[in-house]
């Protein structure tokens, strides 16, 4: 059994790591506001951009018009995954639900003899990966220098995945990402960046929703500027929901954490109580026995 002294450092170490939790807690409440707001403003752009380019897509007339963003390479042999996770650790099972969802998508490419590419944004999701898939890692971005997520950002990082699509690297591409619901409810979502994904009932509702438009220039060099370009929002769309859906998963974690601390501090400090006494106790009995027997 542990002696007084062990339960007293004992105990004054879990309330330390407890200060410590509810700091972080608090912290990540505070960051939380800031990255809700922010991903739920940077939706309905994200959205609506979506929209125009489906009714842009359903108004031309010859597949030879779209741009390969939009229909792709024609093949369905090589696909890069685009994972998305945090820098910094501390935040429940909130990279480790993205993971998964990742492993499961490789798995299921692999059996169907498909060649899959990885493009880690995100250190915790590369040492993950790394263990595993370290071979299919192409390259890793990391974000921890940057105190908030800007568009510029996500544009360099649309930039790579042009420049790997151009150069013939992969014909599918698609991008991993915890969409924030709540504080203890991050969904993990993969959304295919391209060939652009666009259901036909959404693409033939956004065309109508345009017939009556006239584009200057025309639609052509409207999707070819728009289309790199989604591929940066969609991005910028991710790190904002990761952004928030991080922070909430983190505050609940700490939450759990300075709670499950107040416990084991209470049974400590019973055990530690139940010790003194029963020392005490002792101690109270030898005097007496010494006494009586002089």
């Amino acid at each position: 059994m542990a002696s007084l002294k062990d339960l007293r450092n004992r105990i004054a170490s879990v309330k330390a790591t407890q200060k410590i939790t509810k700091a972080m807690q608090m912290v990540a409440a505070a960051k939380l506001r800031r990255a809700q707001t922010a991903a739920e403003a940077a939706r309905p752009y994200a959205e609506r951009m979506e929209q125009v380019l489906a009714g842009l897509a359903g108004s031309l007339t010859s597949a030879e018009e779209t741009s390969p963003i939009m229909v792709g390479t024609g093949k369905d042999d090589t696909h890069l995954l685009v994972v998305c996770s945090s820098e910094r650790g501390l935040c429940g099972g909130f990279n480790s639900s993205i993971v998964r969802m990742v492993r499961e998508r490789v798995a299921r490419l692999q059996a169907d003899g498909k060649t899959v590419k990885i493009l880690c944004v995100g250190r915790k999701g590369y040492d993950q990966l790394r263990r595993t898939y370290s071979s299919l890692i192409i390259d890793t971005i990391t974000l921890r220098e940057v105190k908030q997520i800007g568009f510029s950002n996500a544009h360099a990082i649309g930039e790579k995945v042009l420049s790997l699509f151009e150069a013939g690297e992969f014909d599918v591409c698609t991008l991993f990402f915890a969409e924030f619901r709540s504080v203890i409810s991050q969904v993990p979502t993969g959304l295919q960046l391209i060939p652009a994904s666009i259901p036909p009932a959404e693409e033939a509702e956004a065309a109508a929703a345009l017939a009556a438009y006239e584009f200057e220039p025309d639609e052509t060099e409207i999707l070819a500027d728009l289309l790199p370009r989604n591929i940066s929002v969609q991005i910028f769309r991710a790190l904002l929901e990761n952004a928030a859906s991080e922070q909430g998963a983190r505050m609940t974690a700490m939450d759990n954490a300075t709670r499950n601390a107040g416990d084991m501090i209470d049974r400590l400090t019973l055990t530690y109580n139940r010790s003194r006494q029963a020392q005490i106790t002792k101690e109270l009995i030898e005097i007496i026995s010494g006494a009586e027997a002089l």
